[in-house]
Parts: structure tokens; sequence; C-alpha cells
């Protein structure tokens, strides 16, 4: 076994969110790689519907405090833990006044779709990455689920490449059915700039306006492998992922999910090695 270190960047997890096909598998994927001898890591941003009394959330003081800076913004990063006790596992919240706090996920209470989840986003991808390094931990792969870790992979092969942390690291994107509507904003390439990335390499995989499937596939160019985790989703992004010669899971029944996933991870690892 190749890979040892799971790190899961994760839109949704229950019982922090309700009860959805992302959340489930963000609350028991973690869990079934780690009872499969793996140690992981997991991550989602802690949305202002994260009832933080009842789910015993509490800051970590030596994580947070940095600033992170979103189109000439400075934004504070907050980092704050709790456990789900029967799977003893720990999920790390990526919190921030501005982008989290008193917000939902998607929507605002009216059903409107926030004008800048892509700036959400970025801090979202941002603030995983900046935490881990902290933590001075090295995953072999790194599992991000969603739109919302829609950016982590040009992240990590562009910006991130050469930190200790991810210089060796495989990404894996798993594509859901969980589309918006609202386009991003039309400068997202420069809100994505960092040391490291270049204009071209976002203008040459996508273009305004920025659709769901204009992000999705951002993400996929940079992965290293492909997982269809909802068993509908857009067939451009199939044809997509099929088209980079990666490996590409495609959408499992729930009794195979979890070794099936497993697998994948060395597969993902072993091709990276060829």
């Amino acid at each position: 076994m190749k890979v040892n270190k799971v790190l899961f960047i994760t839109q949704e997890i229950t019982p922090y969110v309700s009860e959805s096909e992302m959340s489930n598998t963000g609350r028991y994927l973690p869990q079934g790689i780690q009872e499969r001898g793996r140690e992981i890591r997991t991550f989602m941003p802690k949305w202002g519907n994260v009832n933080e009394r009842r789910n015993q959330l509490h800051e970590v003081i030596r994580l947070s405090g940095m600033n992170l800076i979103i189109d000439d913004t400075d934004h504070p990063l907050i980092i704050k833990v709790a456990s789900i006790q029967s799977a003893r596992m720990q999920v790390y919240f990526i919190d921030n006044d501005d982008y989290f706090q008193h917000r939902q996920i998607l929507t605002d209470e009216n059903g409107e779709e926030y004008n800048d989840n892509e700036e959400r986003a970025i801090f979202y991808a941002r603030g995983v990455l900046e935490t881990v390094k902290k933590l001075r931990w090295c995953p072999d792969v790194i599992h991000c689920q969603g739109w919302m870790s829609a950016f982590v992979p040009l992240f990590i092969k562009k910006a991130y490449k050469e930190e200790p942390s991810f210089r060796s690291s495989k990404v894996i994107f798993s594509a859901f059915d969980d589309e918006f509507k609202q386009n991003f904003q039309d400068n997202l390439s420069d809100k994505l700039l960092l040391k490291g990335i270049e204009k071209s390499d976002i203008d040459n995989v996508i273009s305004a306006p920025y659709s769901h499937e204009a992000i999705y596939k951002l993400a996929i160019e940079y992965s290293d492998g492909v997982i269809q985790n909802s068993e509908k989703i857009n067939p451009n992004l199939i044809e997509f992922a099929k088209s980079k010669n990666i490996p590409f899971l495609e959408y499992q029944s729930s009794e195979n999910y979890m070794d099936a996933v497993n697998n994948f991870y060395e597969e993902v690892w072993a091709n990276s090695q060829e």
C-alpha cells in the first residue's frame, strides 16, 4: 500500500449540515478509508448554519490568525475543530467572518446564490492548504469533493507544488450533481493568480462565462484522477475527464463504493509513477 495519508477537502459533512449525497459522502468516506488502514485529515467550510455549540466546535488558536489576500483585500483565516466520536474522526473547519459566518452554503435564505461564491471557494482552498502546511502533514492523496474544492487542484499543481507538504501529493476530484446557476465573476482568473500561477494556466483551459461546467473542467484539468460521485452528472464533464487519459472511476453503488475508492487511490498513485 503506497497511499498512507489522505486529505479530504469536502464541501459538506453530516451531521454538521443536512443530509445529502455529498454530506453523507463527506461523513462516511473518510471513516471508511480510515478503517481500511489509512491516516486521514478532513476539512469543510464553517457554514453559518453549522451549530457550533451543539457540535462542540472550538477555535484552534495556534492555527488561526493568518490573513489571506483575495482581490486585494485581507481576509482573516480562522480554524475550528470538532470530533465525530463514533467515527473517531476529527473535522477541521475553515471560517471567516466575511465568507462563512451567518451565510449558508450556495444560497441565502431567499434562495439567491451569493455573488462572491468564487471568492469563498478560493478562500476555502487556500485556507485548507495553508493549515495543512502548519500541521506539517504530508498527504499522499488529496481528495476534493464538490465545487467548493474545485480550485485546489490548480493550486496544488502550480502554486504549492514545491511545498514540502504537497510535493508528492496526488489530487483526485469527485464530481457531484451540485450545479449552480449563477456564473462566477468574469475576473475569476485574476483572483486565482498566485506565485506560480499564470493567467494562461486558467485561460488555456476555460474562459468566461465561468459556469459550473467550466469550474469543474478546471478542477479536472489539474487532477491526477476523477471520480463520478453522482449517478447523473453533466456528460460533457465525463467526456472531458476521459479525454485527459487519467484514471476515471465511474459511478459506484453504495455497497461497492468504499472499496472502489480505496483501490482507486492506489491506481492513481501507480499511474502517476509511470
